[in-house]
């Protein structure tokens, strides 16, 4: 069920990028796999799909550990400041960072760590 369901996703990704005149290759699609099974994350895996996101710490840390190593892992969800250090190494882009706080905290981490952390920036307009 699961490779069906990502072949009409891919399809309907493939025809709005042929209606918006873009290259499918600019386009990342981003599993959420929050709540979903390592199983359910595997099949999915053995179908192409590289990039998968939490929103909960705790889960992304579990499945960091127990799945393949080339995930690209995005954390989707609100981040509390106190457990950013727990997700900075283990992810490719923390989406949703809603406060200057938030970011110099994970900056301050990734710094601690010898990486970048590229963030998206909520800003409430």
């Amino acid at each position: 069920m699961v490779k069906e369901n990502l072949e009409e996703v891919e399809r309907r990704i493939s025809e709005a990028c042929r209606r918006a005149g873009r290259n499918r290759d600019e386009v990342t699609l981003v599993a959420v796999s929050k709540t979903k099974p390592v199983s359910m994350i595997e099949e999915a895996y053995r179908t192409g799909i590289r990039d998968f996101g939490e929103n909960k710490v705790q889960e992304l840390c579990e499945k960091h550990e127990v799945l393949e190593s080339d995930i690209r892992w995005h954390m989707i969800g609100h981040l509390q400041r106190n457990k950013v250090r727990q997700v900075v190494d283990k992810t490719v882009l923390i989406h949703s960072v809603d406060s200057v706080r938030l970011a110099a905290q994970i900056d301050e981490e990734a710094a601690k760590k010898g990486i970048t952390a590229d963030i998206l920036l909520e800003v409430n307009v």
